[in-house]
């Protein structure tokens, strides 16, 4: 079987991602996660540029790494220094890895006009140092900079460009769609032609810019490319960068092409929501293979055809990438996506045909209302208990106040009072807070907390707010979405009013009790 190398630059380009910023310990937590994905090469950073990469490669020596080599990035020497007394390869010595990656000028108009010397000397600073790095006892990949842009201008001088790096010693040549402006149909015949000039293995580092970074690093392959470049979810400048969390899968379930261990590839999604939860970044519900909605479906067409036989509506098995099928249900829906969410939640109703239709239409009357339950899985399960016969509300409302005071010096005063029944116990309390949501929450928390110990374990990790109707300006409707977590589990509600208060009280009561029904008796004393 044919095998690729791959090569993770999360740390260095994904880092340059408008928002995202890594420190020391989060690059450490990353690499250590791609080593055990199995991740050949991990670029650690650009170790001159700040103290905090300069930290991570003293730090990283702390590691036990298995499978994956780190490198550093640099560039070439400057113009005019000799490599020995180059500061940018000093560091690179200095931080201690044995494999570096130098970036090269491959373009003639950057030569001139952005480094602002000649085309030999370029060709010199390659070369030499390059040879300096092996000379030190490094490995080198040369990381050829806008090679498809150079070789378009000046086919002749990029060519040259990768002959002096080889000539120094790279190991690897990694052409480099630096303003990822090209199309995979004039990028292949390209690294074919590269393939077939040299010895040591080609590699490819695309952007998106123009959305083809996925494809180009396909068809590069295609073309004789065995080593690939990119970031986890495709993070990186401008557009970002290849995303690896599809081109392997693409490369490994659809091409026969091994990439990483057979074991790992299941762990994809995993490894996706990690590196955006390092990097406080929301997952793109919709990015292929480990997006949330990557295998859902809505049309109840698809879903009647998906009950029968899942390939009718999936390119490949959910699960070989460690995501799962998921059915929607909404205004949309037809019964068929009810029956299989009702089986999916394990509820066992007598006449479940005709329930079905019964939740479907109180459903779709909720979301003509502005509900939408799509995203809002906890709110859906209770709607559907509430259905059906034995639900018992583990609280019921009986009164709220809530007062907010603003003063002179600009800070804000809430408090929430209310007035709850549990059981045939009557509860009145009330509870201060940053702000109305906050007083509400805490003063909910001090009313259950007694009877239920169990939500000391719950805390909202998400609060969204949506306006429907924009022209209504500040009496607007509005969708209040509450993400719930309790250590084991989270869950999402949702609210709708014109009053956010009310909306926002909607969703936190369903939080709420949908956490205690799924609660263990035993957690919730």
């Amino acid at each position: 079987m044919r095998a690729v190398q791959v090569y993770d630059t999360t740390l260095r380009d994904g880092a340059q991602t408008e928002g995202i910023s890594f420190s020391a310990d989060d690059k450490l937590k990353i690499t250590q996660k791609l080593d055990w994905m199995g991740v050949h090469y991990v670029e650690g950073g650009y170790p001159g540029s700040n103290p905090k990469d300069m930290e991570y490669f003293e730090r990283l020596r702390e590691l036990s790494l298995e499978t994956a080599q780190v490198t550093a990035f640099g560039s070439t020497r400057k113009k005019n220094v000799r490599p020995a007394d180059d500061e940018n390869l000093a560091v690179i010595l200095k931080s201690g890895v044995q494999i570096a990656t130098l970036v090269g000028k491959s373009w003639d108009f950057h030569v001139t006009r952005a480094l602002d010397t000649t085309l030999a000397e370029n060709l010199s600073m390659i070369r030499e140092s390059v040879t300096y790095l092996k000379e030190q006892g490094l490995e080198v990949i040369y990381d050829a900079e806008h090679f498809f842009d150079g070789y378009r201008a000046n086919p002749d001088y990029a060519l040259a460009t990768l002959e002096a790096a080889v000539a120094g010693g790279a190991s690897v040549l990694a052409l480099c769609d630096t303003n990822g402006g090209v199309l995979p149909w004039d990028l292949g015949p390209v690294v074919s032609l590269v393939c077939a000039r040299f010895s040591v293995p080609v590699g490819i580092h695309t952007h998106n810019d123009a959305g083809m970074a996925v494809a180009n690093t396909l068809t590069a392959v295609q073309a004789g490319a065995g080593h690939i470049q990119g970031t986890i979810n495709g993070y990186g400048e401008r557009c970002g960068n290849a995303d690896l969390c599809a081109v392997i899968p693409n490369l490994s379930l659809k091409c026969g092409i091994e990439t990483l261990p057979k074991d790992r590839i299941k762990h994809l999604v995993e490894l996706s929501r990690y590196v955006s939860e390092i990097a406080n970044v929301h997952p793109n519900p919709q990015q292929p293979y480990v997006g949330m909605s990557a295998f859902a479906s809505k049309a109840g067409i698809h879903v009647s055809a998906l009950m029968k036989d899942p390939l009718t509506y999936e390119h490949v098995n959910p699960e070989a990438v460690g995501n799962r099928r998921r059915v929607l249900v909404s205004e949309l829906s037809g019964v068929s996506n009810m029956l299989h969410r009702l089986r999916e939640l394990d509820f066992n109703i007598p006449n479940q045909g005709e329930t079905a239709r019964q939740i479907l239409a109180q459903l779709k009357e909720l979301e003509h209302q502005g509900f939408q339950f799509e995203s809002a899985e906890g709110s859906f399960e209770l709607l559907v208990m509430r259905a059906t016969n034995g639900y018992q509300n583990p609280f019921l409302l009986e009164s709220l106040r809530i007062l907010t005071e603003m003063k002179e010096s600009g800070t804000v005063h809430s408090e929430a009072t209310i007035k709850l029944r549990v059981g045939e116990k009557t509860v009145h309390t009330a509870a201060e807070g940053n702000g109305p949501v906050n007083a509400l929450d805490n003063a909910l928390r001090k009313a259950l907390e007694q009877f239920y110990p169990g939500i000391k374990k719950m805390r909202l990790t998400d609060y969204k707010v949506r306006v429907l109707d924009e022209a209504a300006g500040t009496g607007a409707l509005v969708r209040v979405l509450i993400e719930t977590a309790d250590g084991q589990r989270s869950w999402v509600t949702v609210g709708v009013s014109q009053n956010i208060i009310e909306a926002s009280w909607q969703a936190l009561a369903d939080s709420f009790a949908y956490g205690l029904l799924k609660q263990p008796a035993a957690q919730q004393s």
